[in-house]
């Protein structure tokens, strides 16, 4: 019984494969949803004087805002606005429900306690592993773990091998994309704001894992690191890292229309 499911899925998958080269020609960027990382009572990493939580939700703003400039024709939606607590399931189905096009998390990266040293910027895109590698690998997913009810929040059991397979095989659709995004953002932020690029990576990231769109999270800076607290505190870090995304998603979307 499982092997034909197996089966099945397959021949779903390739059906999806040759539809989504058909209809590519025709292709438009309509919709992006920005997440803020954190918020609430879950502030994320802590630097000196800031939290994550408030770091990436003032990126994720002043990111919207200038792609609402930029790109007047797409729809851009926010997770959240203020400081409060959405449930990382709840953040994939606002963009599976509103069929966005791009989905882009805002983070800050952080080194244990002792490590002030440690900078640069990294962008990550969902990989899919059994979930005892894929919850161990990151800390991004701590305080979706630190819930026990995790699991039944959202539709999908990472334990369930069928599941694992519908799943991977679906979001191999977008990874090519995703990495591509990802790519286009590290290169922005190297190339032209002269950070130091950690590199695109694929890791067990819940929320990215649940986006059925190309996705991606990027870490924007180490909090843990003063000079680069500075930096993504203040305006013209701030300026300069919008203007990256935004870039990015420009090259990205000339890139995937033609």
């Amino acid at each position: 019984m499982k092997l034909k499911k197996i089966l099945l899925y397959l021949v779903c998958f390739t059906f999806l494969l040759c539809f989504s080269d058909a209809s590519a020609q025709g292709y438009k960027i309509k919709t992006i949803v920005i997440d803020a990382g954190h918020g609430g009572v879950k502030p994320g990493a802590k630097g000196i004087y800031s939290y994550e939580k408030d770091v990436a939700l003032k990126v994720a703003l002043k990111l919207g805002e200038q792609l609402e400039k930029e790109l007047p024709n797409i729809k851009i939606i926010q997770t959240r606005k203020t400081d409060v607590d959405v449930d990382w399931y709840k953040r994939a189905e606002i963009a599976n429900d509103a069929k966005a096009d791009i989905f882009i998390s805002i983070h800050c990266n952080s080194m244990p306690k002792g490590n002030t040293t440690t900078k640069g910027t990294e962008t990550f895109v969902g990989a899919y592993r059994r979930i005892n590698e894929m919850d161990a690998g990151l800390k991004e997913n701590e305080e979706i773990i630190k819930d026990k009810n995790y699991k039944k929040k959202g539709t999908y059991d990472p334990t369930d091998p069928e599941e694992v397979i519908v799943l991977s095989l679906y979001k191999s659709l977008y990874r090519s994309k995703s990495l591509a995004l990802a790519s286009m953002i590290q290169k922005n932020y190297t190339e032209v704001n002269k950070r130091v690029n950690r590199g695109v990576k694929e890791q067990g990231l819940l929320i990215l894992q649940r986006a059925a769109m190309p996705s991606v999270l990027t870490e924007i800076g180490f909090i843990s690191n003063p000079d680069e607290e500075n930096y993504i505190n203040s305006e013209s870090g701030q300026a300069e890292i919008v203007n990256a995304i935004v870039n990015a998603i420009k090259q990205y979307k000339k890139e995937v229309e033609n």
